[in-house]
């Protein structure tokens, strides 16, 4: 495989998360191309998506998966998309399909993909935009990104039958898994999809069959970036180039809500861990 080897400075930028070797998206400057690696440059910014590792002033990435910097993209905002933009887009548009005049609950909505999902949705012309999350201030967070009501997570499935006279939604994005995604597949409308990103619930995986799915025409789908990035990188690259159009056109924008030096980041992962966090967070390399 061919590797860029992209060392963060005073301007690199970590994203906050929890895999097994912290750090996933990550932007710098290139410090280093490998052979045969083209349309990469030594000291060019960009952003990019690792497999783990990424808590580090020097990283190397797999040069598919490597992102030069548009003009008028800085390294900070770059640092908050490898993963988070193109799962929202897919979400929306390649998997999801979502089509106007359609509505769509959002389990996670205030954090950093289901607050680009809201807005992604709402460019979309959807007709209502539903999110769950787990308390007021998260609440509060995501309906300045494109939602119309936001709905607790331990009572969500009543209240969508409650604001749709019992019809469902036409699409649900879910992140957590379990009993989480079930109460989802049932608030489904007659031809509504699901799509499961995750399993943050750590339930064991449950599978949907035909009592579930044939009587009312409903199917289930899933996107895992990083199973796309090992394998399909191509198809993952055009995704994240059509995903950062939505960016750069002004039609997402994706808050940092908190930023540490990375000698802190313990203090990024107690937020994670209280569940109180909103937006993307931060690490800096260097202050």
């Amino acid at each position: 495989m061919n590797f860029a080897d992209v060392k963060a400075r005073a301007d690199g930028y970590r994203v906050a998360s929890l895999p097994h070797r912290p750090g996933l998206e990550v932007s710098g400057r290139v410090r280093a191309v490998g052979e045969r690696v083209e349309g990469l440059r030594v000291g060019q910014e960009v952003a990019a998506l690792v497999d783990g590792g990424g808590y580090a002033e020097v990283v190397l990435a797999e040069a598919a998966r490597v992102l030069p910097l548009p003009a008028g993209l800085d390294l900070r905002t770059a640092a908050t998309l490898p993963t988070v933009l193109p799962t929202a887009h897919a979400l929306v548009h390649e998997v999801g399909r979502l089509r106007a005049g359609e509505s769509v609950l959002v389990h996670g909505a205030a954090g950093g993909i289901g607050t680009a999902v809201g807005q992604l949705a709402r460019a979309a012309g959807a007709g209502a935009v539903f999110g769950v999350v787990s308390g007021d201030a998260k609440a509060a967070h995501a309906l300045k990104y494109g939602y119309d009501e936001v709905f607790r997570s331990d009572t969500f499935d009543a209240d969508v039958r409650r604001v749709t006279g019992g019809r469902g939604v036409d699409l649900v994005l879910d992140p957590v898994g379990g009993g989480t995604l079930r109460r989802g597949l049932e608030v489904l409308a007659v031809f509504g999809r699901l799509v499961s990103f995750g399993n943050a619930g750590g339930a064991e995986p449950w599978h949907a069959g035909q009592a579930e799915l044939y009587p009312r025409g409903r199917s289930v789908g899933g996107f895992p970036v990083l199973a796309l990035a090992r394998s399909s990188p191509d198809d993952l690259r055009a995704l994240t180039e059509r995903a950062l159009r939505t960016v750069l056109d002004g039609t997402v924008t994706l808050p940092v809500t908190a930023e540490f030096p990375l000698s802190d980041a313990a203090d990024a992962h107690r937020l994670i861990g209280g569940r109180t966090s909103t937006g993307k967070l931060l690490l800096r390399t260097t202050d």
